[in-house]
């Protein structure tokens, strides 16, 4: 069976147009819940019996699935539930009856719709003042539900005056942006006016204003419809409104994967049951391609919007369909086209699916003529998918901070892997990226895992013997306690010059294995949050048509995503539930947020086994406790650090307090203060970053950009000439961000941590005089089992 160790921060909130075949709604779905129930008792690492407690559990984990805010059930519904089935869905599920799934979710329904009412007349015949002392919880997933429909109808009001005051304080904000927007714009149209009459070449020479694009009134036609022109009362009421047709809209397959879903966390947080289409997605996740037109989709209002357009793909090819337009209707071939206006975004996608080579038409609304429709036919084909495959970086640094080194950086979002084909390698790819970064003579490396939550565990293992040589990478244990290990096979390291392998709280499982292998072997320098996400299981994926009677209808079985180990650093220790701690935590807003796998439910707990035997890179430790001074003491000096040590603390204050006020003078003061420091930032990062450039010159950061398409080019390709595209291959479409977080907007045109990781660096070639070779084996106890293939 083949071993994933799965990402588990939640997907994406735009999908891409597919194309594998769809379920078929005759499936028998409370066969697969049985069959479900049964794999999960003999499969799964606890090897827990499906009973009364699994039972309780999973009813726990629906309810709170459905109205995790605990605002739409009251404690007389949940009473009524846990009486019928608390101890009941297993003989249910076992008797192939999913009928509790369906009564509850239809409970929930009826409760929504009622709670749309209930926000409908009190937005009509309520007045909200915003001039009380009352406060509302932030969040209400440990909250009681309330006791019974007044104590509801109590906190809904409660609710439906933040929403407004929330939509209130938008509007406010909003046009004080586009007022700065507007000032921006003309100080910037003044002083290009200026400079164009002091260049003019010809004395007297008057110089016509610039033409307007040919779209712009139809863009500020598409503009006018937008929800900042409705009132807060009436994007409220949208919001809900939308929340009930989705709801409407959910059929027996999307109810029963909620229920199964249910049912396998309560076994622990990385077991999960996925449906086809849940299934489908995981599969381009981890090859990184797919069968389709070769477009991003969104939702946008009463459709699906084109947010993207992969290069070279199908659409790109067929050339009518442009970003920002929005899908209306799909057909197949030349059948009748269906209206998918208000559907969900992922049901609009399996419309969109298909086989190779067939054809599907697709209603649009143009984006440059919102008054019309369009139909475009696109001939399906396959579609690399380049955004999340590894990158890299040369970094030259500049004098101005010492002598000039040159890092490479390797960019690394997943460890992806084609299991069925073999076309697609992390390992491969990185190691392509490598050579061409050691070809250019770098003094250091990093690998940033920052946000990497996981994928193929033999991709990990075979990207750590880029860096050891042939030893014992990671352990597991299975549900009966034998022990088994996996060997790097390299004979020796492709690179074995100083490295850093940057994480932070969002690096998981196969991003662990590697950095807690490259912390134990003394191989790396971790730096970045405190520690690591935790995950410290193994996952398989298991078809549940597999153990489906042979004649029975399987095509909408789905998957089952299920826990058969726990692995171990070779150390001993398990990285679940502590994660590997960084030798070099730097100040990050994300150690006081509620992520990894501490703050997950049922979690499995941490344990430790006996150590194995493997060989030190080197015989002396890092000079941690020197490097961590010299970090301190920039840190402290850092006002980029000090501002996020600032709103840590403010960040930890308010999640504690669990708060937030209905008054708007005080949420108002709030926003102002918020806004005023954080202007200030702004204010004072440009001021540092002016007199950065101006002491420099032209002498900064050189930065050239390495992808798997020019990695092999002779030449490098410079920032400067580096577009988005070049990494993702797809166009997308423009925002207007003046977010601040542009790199080019701080202090040498690098992100504080990326800076400040650099700076490690450099702290580690100074004070590590002696060269990095490997040590002879340390003298560790040979404990375990033969290895053995997994």
């Amino acid at each position: 069976m083949t071993r994933f160790l799965l990402t588990p921060v939640a997907a994406a909130a735009t999908a891409l147009a597919l194309l594998i075949p769809s379920a078929q709604a005759e499936t028998n779905f409370g066969q697969v819940a049985m069959h479900v129930a049964y794999m999960l008792q003999n499969h799964h690492y606890s090897k827990q019996d499906f009973d009364d407690k699994v039972s309780g559990e999973m009813l726990h984990n629906y309810l709170n699935m459905l109205d995790f805010k605990h605002i739409f059930f009251t404690e007389q519904d949940v009473a009524g539930f846990k009486d019928k089935y608390e101890t009941t869905l297993d003989d249910h599920v076992l008797m192939r009856n999913i009928s509790p799934a369906i009564e509850i979710y239809d409970v929930y329904k009826e409760r929504v719709k009622e709670r749309v009412d209930f926000l409908k007349t009190a937005l009509e015949s309520n007045k909200f003042t915003f001039d009380s002392k009352r406060t509302i919880e932030i969040k209400r997933d440990k909250a009681p539900w309330p006791k019974d429909k007044a104590a509801q109808d109590k906190l809904w009001l409660d609710i439906i005056e933040d929403n407004l005051l929330a939509e209130r304080i938008a509007d406010e904000t909003r046009e004080r942006d586009e007022k700065k927007k507007a000032e921006k714009a003309a100080a910037k149209k003044a002083a290009t006016t200026e400079a164009k009459t002091e260049a003019a070449p010809e004395a007297g020479k008057v110089t016509p204003p610039e033409k307007p694009a040919a779209d712009a009134p139809k863009i500020a036609a598409k503009k006018e419809k937008d929800d900042k022109d409705l009132t807060p009362k009436e994007r409220v009421l949208k919001d809900y409104t939308r929340l009930l047709e989705s709801i409407d809209e959910n059929d027996t397959k999307d109810v029963v994967n909620f229920f199964l879903s249910s049912l396998a966390t309560a076994y622990d947080p990385h077991t999960e049951y996925m449906s086809t289409d849940e299934s489908d997605n995981f599969k381009i996740h981890m090859q990184h391609k797919l069968v389709g037109i070769g477009a991003l989709l969104g939702q946008k209002d009463d459709g699906a919007e084109i947010q993207g357009i992969v290069v070279g793909g199908p659409a790109d090819k067929q050339g009518q369909l442009k970003l920002n337009d929005r899908i209306i209707a799909v057909a197949q071939g030349d059948d009748e086209f269906v209206d998918v206006k208000y559907l969900k975004l992922q049901k609009i996608v399996d419309m969109i699916r298909g086989e190779k080579n067939t054809t599907v038409r697709i209603k649009i609304v143009p984006a440059d003529d919102p008054s019309g429709n369009r139909i475009i036919a696109i001939v399906r084909d396959e579609v690399p998918l380049k955004e999340k495959l590894a990158n890299a970086e040369l970094l030259v640094t500049p004098p101005d901070l010492g002598k000039t080194l040159k890092v490479g950086w390797i960019n690394l979002s997943n460890f992806y892997a084609d299991m069925e084909n073999n076309t697609v390698s992390t390992s491969v790819d990185v190691e392509r990226l490598l050579r061409r970064l050691m070809k250019e003579k770098i003094d250091g490396l990093v690998l940033d895992l920052r946000d990497n939550g996981g994928g193929s565990l033999d991709e990990a293992i075979k990207l750590t013997g880029l860096f050891i040589p042939a030893g014992p990478v990671v352990q597991a244990k299975d549900w009966r306690g034998s022990i088994t290990w996996r060997d790097c096979e390299n004979e020796k390291p492709v690179y074995d010059g100083p490295m850093i392998v940057l994480i932070n709280k969002a690096s998981a499982s196969a991003s662990e294995i590697l950095a807690a292998a490259l912390q134990d072997y003394r191989r790396a320098l971790i730096v970045g949050d405190k520690s690591s996400f935790g995950k410290g299981t193994v996952q398989t994926i298991l078809p549940v048509e597999r153990y489906m009677p042979f004649f029975s209808d399987k095509k909408g079985a789905g998957d089952l995503k299920v826990t058969i180990q726990k692995f171990y650093r070779i150390a001993g220790g398990s990285t679940q539930l502590k994660g590997v701690e960084s030798d070099i935590p730097l100040p990050s807003i994300r150690d006081v947020l509620d992520i990894g796998e501490s703050s997950a439910e049922n979690p499995l707990p941490y344990d430790t086994i006996p150590p194995r035997k493997y060989p030190l890179f080197r015989k002396d430790p890092f000079p941690i406790e020197e490097i961590n001074a010299r970090v301190k003491s920039r840190v402290v000096a850092s006002p980029e650090f000090q501002n996020v040590v600032e709103e840590s603390t403010r960040l930890k204050d308010k999640i504690d307090h669990n708060t937030v006020s209905l008054n708007l003078q005080e949420r108002e003061k709030e926003r102002l203060d918020t806004e005023a420091r954080r202007d200030k930032q702004t204010e004072d990062r440009a001021k540092r970053t002016k007199e950065v450039a101006e002491r420099i010159k032209d002498n900064g950061f050189k930065t050239y950009h390495l992808t798997l398409d020019n990695v092999d080019k002779p030449d490098l390709v410079p920032e400067s000439a580096f577009s988005k595209e070049m990494n993702s291959g797809m166009r997308t479409a423009s925002k207007d961000d003046d977010s601040g977080n542009d790199e080019a907007k701080f202090p040498y045109g690098v992100e504080p941590v990326k800076l400040e990781t650099i700076h490690i660096l450099r702290d580690l070639l100074e004070l590590d005089h002696k060269p990095t070779t490997a040590a002879k084996t340390e003298d560790k106890a040979q404990v375990g089992t033969k290895p053995q293939a997994q």
